[in-house]
């Protein structure tokens, strides 16, 4: 029997909410601070921020709970049978509950600066809600590919979903704010009582993620899919495949 075999569901949930809140705490912080530092960390420093902390946090508890620390990748997992469907609630209420947790911190700690790194549309709503959907569908397309395929190198694969990520943030984010994450961007958006326009972060990265993963799987087409190891960290782990 697999280590991973043991892993418990409040272990892996435990994981999520870890992940999560590194998430939020240093990615949605470095928005905070940036705005209490007079603009020291810039935009280029609050993009790699995001993409660091993703890596981090995937070489850390991937071989744990697959580490999806997104809604989105979650259900996109799911749909595509990578992921069991009774482990979904447990999941999403993990990553949604350590980014609460990071954004009542850092309200704790700034107050409501910046309204606490919450993501708003700079411009039309349609227009972020047609980018969102663009930047999750190539960050899951990404993930599938280091996550699902066994030609991929797995090693790999927290610098590149975490490049990605900060791809994304350093290019659009001064338009959508590039969240490709519902609970990065609810969490700061309930506690700093932004709410407007939160609908299209909660929608738009959830039909990009399924769009991805189900145009990986036709790109891919009929190649074995494997139970990801320890080093690829993203995708739930053998003891979870359908």
């Amino acid at each position: 029997m697999s280590a991973t075999t043991t892993i418990t569901p409040a272990q892996r949930a435990a994981a999520e909410a870890v992940g999560a809140f590194g998430l939020v705490f240093a990615g949605a912080g470095a928005i905070v601070v940036n705005r209490v530092s007079g603009g020291a960390i810039g935009h280029v420093g609050i993009a790699l921020t995001f993409g660091l902390i993703i890596m981090a946090m995937i070489y850390a508890v991937g071989h744990i709970s697959g580490a999806h620390f997104n809604p989105a990748v979650t259900l996109a997992f799911a749909a595509t049978r990578h992921f069991p469907p009774a482990l979904v609630p447990v999941y999403l209420a993990a990553q949604f509950g350590g980014a609460l947790a990071a954004s009542l911190l850092l309200r704790l700690l700034f107050g409501p600066v910046a309204r606490l790194g919450s993501t708003l549309p700079a411009g039309g709503a349609g227009q972020s809600f047609a980018l969102e959907i663009v930047l999750t569908f190539f960050l899951m397309f990404v993930i599938m590919a280091v996550a699902t395929d066994t030609r991929a190198v797995g090693q790999a694969a927290a610098l590149a979903i975490g490049g990605t990520v900060a791809l994304e943030v350093l290019f659009a984010g001064p338009i959508s704010g590039a969240s490709m994450n519902p609970a990065r961007s609810l969490a700061p958006a309930l506690v700093s009582g932004t709410l407007e326009a939160q609908w299209l972060y909660l929608a738009a990265p959830v039909v990009g993620a399924v769009l991805g993963a189900f145009a990986y799987q036709f790109v891919r087409g009929a190649r074995p899919v494997t139970a990801p190891t320890v080093a690829t960290g993203t995708a739930a782990p053998a003891a979870l495949e359908d």
